[in-house]
């Protein structure tokens, strides 16, 4: 993807907090805001909505049959 430069203006206070959340992170400053503004746009939640539906759709059968023993003794076990 292109990078395009963005020029911004914000008080010293902020500039400080972008540098400091962004090396506590290990990331630079250019990075750590387009993770934010990602977020922001909803971009974040949608990969991670995306990467669990594909994560439950190869291991539903696991699932499946992990929760029907688990239901099994379950209800045997409320029979007795």
């Amino acid at each position: 993807m292109a990078k395009t430069q963005l020029n911004v203006r914000v008080d010293e206070g902020t500039a400080r907090a972008a540098r400091e959340r962004a090396l506590a992170r290990g990331i630079s400053v250019n990075r750590y805001i387009e993770e934010l503004v990602r977020q922001d746009a909803g971009e974040t939640g949608r990969t991670f909505v995306e990467a669990a539906a594909d994560f439950m759709k190869q291991y539903e059968s696991v699932f499946a049959e992990e929760f029907a023993e688990t239901r099994g003794a379950d209800e045997a076990g409320e029979r007795r």
